[in-house]
C-alpha cells in the first residue's frame, strides 16, 4: 500500500502532537476505544514476533494507592539531590497524572516468552525491552490519533513495582501509563515550557 502526501502530513502532525501528558480530565475514556488501543499495540514490531509486552489494567483502588505511594518515595527522594534554583524548579513539577488520569496501565516485559523461540534476542537481551519500548511507543501515537492524552510515569522503583503488582518472576517492569482525555493540548513538551530543558536536535553522523 502507499500513502498519500497528505497522509504523511497527518502522521507528522500527530508525532509532533504526541506529549507527555501529565495534566488530565477525570471523565473516562470510552472501553471499545481503550480495547481498540490495546489492540493496536500488536501492530508494533517485536524481536522474533515474540511481543513480549504484558499489560495490565489497574483499577483497584489499593494497588493506585500503591503506586501513587511508591512515586512519592521516589519523587521525594528525586528532589533532595537538587538544590538550589534546580530543587526550586523540579519542586514546581507536575511529574504525574496519577490523582486525575481515569486509566491507569502497568507495563511489563516478559524476559523469557516461548513466542519468537529465541529469534534474535540470543545476543540481544534488551530487544525484548526494546520490543515493549516500541509497542508503548504505537499506544502513545494511537491514543493520541483518538484525542487521547498518555504519561508515562517513571519515578518509581522497578522491584517495588514488580512487588506492588506480584507478577512472575521472569516479567520485567517496563512503564506505568496515564491515560484520558487532557485537560489542555500543547505541542510543547511540559519540561521545555517549564524551562527545565529545552528540546534539542537529533545528534547524528554522515560517514
Amino acid at each position: 500500500m502507499e500513502f498519500s502526501s497528505e497522509q504523511a502530513l497527518v502522521l507528522r502532525e500527530i508525532l509532533r502532537w504526541r506529549r507527555d501528558v501529565r495534566h488530565f480530565r477525570t471523565d473516562p475514556v470510552e472501553e471499545e476505544t481503550l480495547r481498540m488501543l490495546i489492540a493496536v499495540m500488536a501492530a508494533a514490531p517485536s524481536v522474533g514476533n515474540a511481543r513480549p509486552w504484558r499489560v495490565v489494567r489497574v483499577r483497584d483502588k489499593a494497588l493506585r494507592g500503591a503506586v501513587r505511594a511508591e512515586f512519592e518515595r521516589c519523587n521525594s527522594a528525586a528532589l533532595e539531590t537538587y538544590s538550589g534554583e534546580r530543587a526550586e524548579t523540579y519542586a514546581g513539577l507536575k511529574l504525574a497524572g496519577l490523582d486525575a488520569a481515569p486509566e491507569q496501565f502497568a507495563i511489563f516485559t516478559d524476559m523469557e516468552p516461548e513466542a519468537g523461540h529465541r529469534l534474535g534476542r540470543a545476543t540481544m537481551a534488551e530487544t525484548l525491552r526494546q520490543s515493549t519500548a516500541m509497542a508503548i511507543h504505537t499506544l502513545w501515537l494511537a491514543a493520541r490519533a483518538e484525542n487521547l492524552g498518555m504519561g508515562m510515569v517513571s519515578i518509581v522503583d522497578p522491584e517495588r513495582m514488580e512487588q506492588i503488582f506480584d507478577v512472575h518472576a521472569d516479567w520485567e517492569f517496563s512503564a506505568y501509563l496515564c491515560i484520558g482525555h487532557p485537560e489542555f493540548k500543547d505541542d510543547t513538551p511540559l519540561l521545555h515550557r517549564a524551562g527545565w530543558q529545552e528540546n534539542a536536535p537529533t545528534l547524528w553522523d554522515d560517514r
